[in-house]
């Protein structure tokens, strides 16, 4: 039985030694053959050099590097596509997520289960603004969303040979893995853990690109926004009739010559408003569409230096 750990890297210099040294003391412990597959994504500093030099002390690992920076969801699929395990690990290289825990994923998995998924408990290390919006994140998502998405749940998991195989059938090009973890089914179970400080170097994620990332989400995984905002055309649909009702109706009796010019505005501007707010709406998903129908591939690989373990055919 393989054992597949795919790392998706970005400028990760400065912590690679000290992650590769953990997850190789905790993967001689496990009686499964393995494989390191690390998924270089465009990184422009010493992380592809560091890679190399790790791979010729090691022949279990494997490189992937990609043409460009493709984005984290994509390098996790790349992974996906090259992992030849029986069962495959995600996880990241800045040691937030502790590979002394992947023993215990391994011992779910082989209990019955295809998706066992690390829970945090805490994000020590994190800005009380991050904590605060990702958690209002997770559960708005888990209230809208039409598949159930687990709450305070990153990318560290483990999933089987067939979870696996499901995901790679899933090529569009907006990818939210969160959702499409959950969207596949198969049995999945949580492992709890404690989240580390990131153990050296900085976050790739500043707030913009967690807005987006958030919208994403939201896009990907429900239709809501699109109801909302019929709902909010129907509603001030409804609000600017009884209005106009209300403006005849004190015309004829009381008489109104002179035009409320304040009021007048207000309606405008409201309506301007909510008709500019919903056709944003409708312009994300149209985007996405549009998006989805070039059928792009979803990553070129610029040079993929195979374990030994790896699937020869690939």
């Amino acid at each position: 039985m393989l054992l597949t750990v795919i790392v998706p890297v970005y400028n990760e210099e400065s912590v690679l030694e000290a992650f590769y040294q953990r997850l190789q003391k905790v993967l001689s412990t496990i009686a499964l053959d393995r494989e390191i597959l690390f998924v270089n994504d465009g990184s422009t500093d010493s992380t592809l050099r560091l890679l190399t030099g790790l791979r010729a002390t090691d022949p279990c690992i494997g490189i992937i590097d990609l043409s460009r920076n493709f984005g984290k969801e994509v390098a996790m699929t790349a992974g996906l596509d090259h992992a030849a395990g029986d069962a495959v690990v995600v996880i990241d290289a800045d040691l937030q997520d502790p590979p002394e825990l992947i023993p215990e994923l391994v011992d779910r998995w082989q209990n019955g289960y295809d998706v066992v998924y690390a829970q945090r408990t805490s994000r020590r290390g994190e800005t009380f603004l991050k904590k605060i919006t990702a958690s209002a994140f997770y559960r708005l998502i888990q209230r809208i969303s039409r598949v159930p998405i687990p709450q305070d749940t990153g990318d560290f998991r483990l999933m089987s040979r067939r979870a696996v195989d499901a995901l790679r059938q899933l090529r569009e090009t907006h990818r939210f893995m969160k959702g499409l973890f959950a969207w596949i089914g198969y049995p999945q179970q949580a492992v709890s853990y404690e989240r580390d400080p990131r153990y050296a170097g900085t976050s790739k994620w500043n707030y913009w690109k967690l807005w987006n990332f958030a919208i994403e989400g939201i896009t990907s995984f429900t239709e809501a926004p699109l109801k909302v905002a019929t709902y909010m055309g129907l509603l001030t649909a409804l609000v600017a009739f009884i209005y106009g009702a209300w403006v005849i109706f004190k015309t004829i009796v009381y008489g109104d010559p002179v035009a409320g010019y304040p009021s007048l505005m207000v309606v405008v501007l409201f309506l301007g408003g909510v008709q500019l707010v919903t056709i944003g709406i409708i312009g994300e998903y149209l985007g996405r569409t549009f998006s989805e129908s070039k059928q792009r591939p979803l990553y070129f690989v610029n040079r993929y230096h195979q374990s030994s373990a790896g699937n020869s055919e690939q």
